[in-house]
């Protein structure tokens, strides 16, 4: 009996260090080819005014050409989540994160408000890290249209 508990014991040792290991290769290939940044999203966000907290995934994003692919983090899915098509964002506004956002949220993000193919979305993330995301949607081939507010 004493063994049977004790095998079981290290078999959910064993399947816990597993799993983190494999959250953190996964996390590790993402990063592989560089542009990630932390990003927290929110699908289908509401209207101005709702500062719930509720909706908002975190994840991590990172740069493949002309679009962002969004991964969460809390997953063992090896293809993103979310594809958002540079052509397809335009931003529409910009704010701090309030009531209880801030607690959802990472302590120095900026929130952003966006639509992507009528979807309106919002994306949370840190001044450098919406610096360089501006700036990439900015850098659009010629021809392309971008709208940034």
């Amino acid at each position: 009996m004493i063994l049977t508990l004790l095998v079981c014991g290290l078999a959910v040792i064993a399947l816990v260090l597993v799993g983190l290991f494999v959250f953190g290769l996964r996390r590790r290939l993402i990063q592989r080819s560089g542009g990630t940044f932390d990003c927290s999203l929110r699908w289908e966000a509401p209207e101005k005014g709702d500062t719930s907290g509720k909706g908002w995934g975190y994840g991590v994003a990172r740069y493949n050409g002309d679009r962002v692919e969004w991964y969460r983090v809390f997953s063992y899915a090896p293809r993103p989540r979310r594809v958002l098509e540079r052509s397809a964002i335009e931003v529409v506004d910009r704010r701090a994160p309030d009531g209880e956002e801030e607690l959802a949220l990472l302590s120095d993000a900026i929130v952003l408000g966006c639509l992507h193919r009528g979807v309106r979305l919002e994306l949370a993330m840190s001044e450098d890290a919406l610096t360089g995301f501006l700036a990439w949607l900015e850098a659009a081939p010629p021809g392309q249209r971008v709208n940034v507010a």
